[in-house]
């Protein structure tokens, strides 16, 4: 009986073996082939890139090729249908949107993200933030038409001569909008601040109001930064509520009472109307597209710098 026994914990012993084996084997192979996916994944993610890269030169090239650079870039009037190509309107409609977006989004959200990171009970976090986070995930169409049917009636109330197309809804929804962004950024900024930092401060006699506001957001200012500047990033490239809310007038004017129109309403107009393939206006779009391009990738840019410029690592 004690040699079945032994015979039997030899044969449990030997398939504990062979499995461990067979495990260990498949390990391998997934480590060999994980790298290769996740480089494939890299390559397709370049290579999408610089294919929309090459698009937006190409045919900005062929716009150029008929409209000077410099009459584009510097023209005061937008009306493509009558040969007018100045995209200043369109760049002066969508730098008002985003300063107004700024001006709404940058307080809130960074109220938010103190009050989340420093004030608030985890109780009271693990409730706040995933509705705070629902923002980010409403459709930007839904946006518009709150902006349009909601937001207009009540600062008409406020501003009786204001259209019912206008900067300032459009821009205050974009600010709605991104919030989220600079919340859930800054609030990531500021937690990741050792709490010794904190410690020290209370050590030394110095109020909540004071560990907040000279301590912790100083050593995450480069996180608030970065968040702010990718959150305006996000505002330059808005489309649905912009085209929706704002209007659809080129005129270069810093009132936000007044109906505008930003480079990515234009795309918007022209792609969905009777623009016929390789006109002017055709490669007009994609001269404003790769114009947006620039912006955008400007406050990346922006982003990264100061990431790196004023990182604490601590």
């Amino acid at each position: 009986m004690d040699k079945g026994l032994q015979t039997e914990g030899k044969l449990n012993v030997q398939n504990m073996i062979e499995k461990r084996m067979q495990t260990k084997t498949l390990g391998q192979s997934l480590e060999k082939i994980v790298p290769w996916f996740l480089l494939l994944c890299a390559i397709v993610s370049v290579l999408t890139t610089v294919g929309i890269l090459f698009t937006l030169l190409r045919e900005s090239i062929g716009f150029f090729s008929e409209v000077s650079i410099i009459d584009f870039y510097t023209g005061t009037e937008w009306s493509p249908w009558s040969g007018s190509f100045g995209v200043a309107p369109l760049i002066g409609g969508t730098l008002l949107i985003t300063l107004i977006a700024t001006i709404t989004a940058v307080p809130l959200g960074l109220m938010a993200a103190i009050f989340l990171s420093e004030y608030a009970s985890d109780k009271a976090r693990r409730i706040i933030k995933p509705i705070l986070e629902v923002l980010a995930g409403i459709p930007t169409v839904v946006y518009g038409y709150f902006a349009l049917t909601f937001v207009t009636p009540i600062f008409q109330a406020i501003i009786p001569d204001l259209g019912i197309f206008n900067a300032l809804s459009g821009g205050f929804v974009v600010g709605v909008m991104i919030i989220p962004m600079v919340a859930s950024l800054s609030e990531d900024a500021m937690n990741s601040v050792p709490n010794a930092l904190r410690e020290g401060a209370y050590g030394l006699g110095a109020t909540k109001h004071e560990v907040v506001f000279k301590v912790v957001l100083p050593a995450a200012f480069s996180g608030i930064v970065a968040s702010i500047v990718l959150a305006i990033s996000r505002a330059i490239g808005e489309t649905m509520i912009v085209t929706i809310a704002a209007g659809a007038t080129p005129s270069l004017t810093f009132n936000p009472t007044d109906s505008i129109q930003t480079m990515t309403a234009f795309i918007v107009q022209a792609a969905t109307g009777d623009t016929s393939f390789g006109s002017t206006i055709y490669y007009s779009l994609y001269a404003v597209g790769i114009t947006l391009f620039i912006f955008t990738l400007g406050m990346n840019l922006i982003a990264q710098y100061i990431s790196r410029k004023f990182r604490e690592e601590y």
